[in-house]
């Protein structure tokens, strides 16, 4: 497709306030010299994006003008970028979608997840807000775009943002190998957290939510045991090398660690409330615990398109559901539903 033959407008799924999510034409941007024209097949619903429709916030990130969703997407370049970099027309790409930069507050040069300045697609941290990519024809810088391996899908690419999270969490561990590991949430992340640790050769891994639903998803992708969160003496009891905590609640901030070993780490992923957590912290002192945060990812992207190609990393199921994007409002819906629902896709 040339330049000449690109839409000029494209669906797409806009967040305007909370509780007010439009499917609509919205005109396609021009794309900039180092800009690449994808073909959106997939995108994978996230919990920012369903925290911009139900609270129109996510965080501290507050929506103040209309925003395109979506960070999650995998697509067909159809036009190359003018200034020739980036993959060339019918590439099959994933989307790595952050956009480090600022340098104060300082942050380490080699961890560019922290830098202050950070944007990412379909995010409202900044204003004007970084548009997102829940749209049929979606113009994407191509430093963001990366090649995908044969063998893989562009349905299971989706995934590869929210497994990068996962793999992050994961390295942030340390070296599981061979030891005893305990997930707390099994939501999309916790789950592909389950599957990330099964892939690095931890023993044994108990995966914990409030529901049988996201358990079975678990076991699928390698939990060894699944516990009901509320079962918080079995969960104490797992006596936990490497825990991570994707929960994002205090409830779990404290089973998380309760049921980690004397000396063991504790990485804290699902992001919990602004302000200050209520904690059993004179655990941390007394059982020596290490205590560490995870925050998106970096290049990790590139190792999970590389583990999903051989066949080492699990995802696909993971995705519980997928909707065209007409029908995005009940996508989201059905998202929202944790006790019913895993990963839920949008079909471009």
């Amino acid at each position: 497709m040339s330049s000449t033959e690109l839409p000029s407008r494209t669906m797409g799924v806009v967040a305007y306030a909370a509780g007010d999510l439009r499917v609509e034409a919205i005109a396609l941007a021009p794309p900039g010299p180092s800009d690449t024209v994808v073909e959106i097949a997939y995108g994978g619903i996230c919990g920012s994006d369903l925290h911009y429709w139900t609270h129109g916030a996510a965080g501290e990130s507050i929506l103040k003008a209309p925003m395109l969703l979506g960070h999650e997407v995998a697509g067909t370049v159809v036009q190359q970028a003018a200034d020739g970099s980036g993959p060339g027309a019918g590439t099959r790409v994933a989307v790595h979608p952050a956009t480090p930069g600022g340098d104060s507050p300082r942050y380490p040069a080699d961890r560019p997840n922290l830098s202050p300045g950070c944007t990412y697609l379909g995010s409202a941290a900044q204003f004007p807000h970084t548009q997102g990519a829940f749209t049929r024809s979606a113009v994407i810088p191509s430093r963001m775009l990366r090649p995908l391996p044969d063998g893989v899908s562009l349905r299971t690419a989706a995934v590869a943002e929210p497994a990068s999270v996962a793999w992050h969490a994961v390295s942030r561990a340390g070296d599981v190998a061979g030891k005893t590991a305990l997930v707390i949430g099994c939501g999309p992340i916790g789950a592909l957290v389950v599957s990330v640790l099964r892939r690095a050769g931890a023993a044994t891994i108990t995966a914990v939510d409030i529901h049988d639903y996201p358990l079975a998803i678990a076991r699928e992708l390698g939990a060894t045991t699944t516990t009901k969160a509320d079962d918080t003496d079995t969960i104490a009891a797992v006596d936990a090398d490497i825990v991570i905590e994707c929960s994002g609640n205090r409830f779990g901030l404290e089973s998380a660690i309760r049921g980690a070993t004397r000396g063991g780490r504790v990485v804290l992923l699902g992001l919990l409330p602004t302000g200050l957590q209520p904690a059993p912290l004179s655990l941390v002192i007394t059982r020596e615990l290490e205590v560490v945060g995870s925050f998106r990812f970096n290049d990790e992207i590139d190792a999970v398109l590389d583990a999903l190609a051989d066949g080492s990393l699990v995802v696909e199921p993971v995705i519980s559901h997928e909707f065209p994007v007409r029908d995005a409002l009940a996508a989201f819906a059905v998202a929202k539903d944790a006790a019913a629902s895993a990963k839920v896709l949008l079909a471009f």
